[in-house]
């Protein structure tokens, strides 16, 4: 299988491919970047969430990771840690113990409650696999980031051992 295509300033900072000057100018120039002048946030967004969403965008694109083409999926991301957090409180509400006072018997009530259990907790599965898809792409894991290599641009120029002698 063959490995993704790398951008020309990773394969030159990894220095492990010896292009020429041509062969360098050539592939930069066919690199399609897309800019990071127009990050906002989608509508559809809650106040708290755009917050969110404006914060990790900021970080996103001091690493050179977002473009402008990059808002749905942290958009998508951000709303499915919102709903995530939701079902996960709503989980955390349900006791299984029985209402004595209820008319209703003691193992129906537990049945309607581990049926409202199970239905929530394979909502909240769905959207931590959405999240977790999602966060992926963007970056925004452990494994992600460790694949990620951002290239250090070079300010100084290496020393020439044989100018000394010249």
């Amino acid at each position: 299988m063959a490995r993704p295509r790398e951008p020309i300033d990773l394969i030159a900072a990894k220095g492990r491919k010896h292009l020429t000057i041509e062969e360098y100018t050539e592939r930069k120039q066919s690199e399609v970047t897309a800019p990071a002048d127009n990050v906002k946030p989608p509508s559809f967004l809650t106040k708290k969430e755009k917050e969110k969403f404006n914060e990790i965008a900021r970080q996103l694109i001091e690493l050179n990771i977002m473009s402008n083409l990059d808002c749905d999926v942290l958009a998508r991301y951000i709303k499915s840690e919102s709903e995530y957090v939701k079902v996960t409180k709503e989980l955390q509400k349900i006791h299984f113990t029985a209402d004595r006072k209820s008319m209703v018997p003691k193992k129906e009530q537990l049945a309607e409650k581990y049926t409202e259990y199970n239905y929530l907790s394979k909502i909240q599965n769905r959207l931590m696999k959405a999240c977790n898809e999602n966060a992926r792409e963007l970056g925004l894991t452990i494994s992600s980031r460790c694949r990620l290599v951002i290239p250090k641009e070079k300010d100084e120029k290496p020393v020439n051992k044989f100018m000394k002698h010249a």
